[in-house]
């Protein structure tokens, strides 16, 4: 067996007995001291002389890939039950006017109290920048209109309440 292949095998830390400086080691392999000195080290080829004796070997590491991305270590934030949910104030009597779809309140084209016809125009919504028309679903009065002009709103947010 070649010293280089000792010298593979044996780059363990627990074969290192004594570091006198950066690139001075002395290994005991098999009850046998050897005073190595790292000459140069180039990618995995490394030239050591060892007791006198100049050798170029190679040295095989195993690869661990690490993650760059740093984990969050912090403690689960405790949420109430009651807290996560959205509290919508809904009268029984009076009929929901939902978004369609998400956007922005455009234009609101009636007020509280106006009487409106199955089919009339409530509210413009401008939603992938195209205007759509949120309709009347049954005749009735505008009891409550819950946005403004500029509001964003996710589908089936409600916008109005039609008595």
């Amino acid at each position: 067996m070649e010293f280089k292949d000792i010298w593979l095998k044996t780059m363990a830390p627990s074969n290192l007995l004594k570091k006198q400086d950066m690139k001075n080691f002395r290994f005991k392999i098999r009850g046998n001291t050897y005073d190595v000195e790292v000459k140069d080290f180039e990618y995995n080829i490394a030239q050591i002389e060892v007791n006198g004796t100049l050798y170029e070997v190679e040295v095989e590491q195993k690869e661990t890939t690490r993650s760059k991305t740093p984990k969050l270590v912090r403690s689960q934030v405790q949420t109430k039950r009651t807290d996560s949910k959205i509290k919508k104030n809904v009268s029984n009597r009076a009929t929901p006017v939902n978004a369609p779809l998400p956007g922005n309140i455009y234009k609101i084209l009636v007020s509280v109290g106006d009487e409106v016809k199955k089919g009339d125009k409530i509210i413009i919504m401008e939603s992938m920048k195209m205007e759509n028309n949120v309709l009347a679903e049954k005749d009735g009065t505008i009891s409550s209109i819950r946005v403004k002009e500029g509001d964003a709103v996710l589908q089936n947010d409600l916008l109005a309440e039609i008595e």
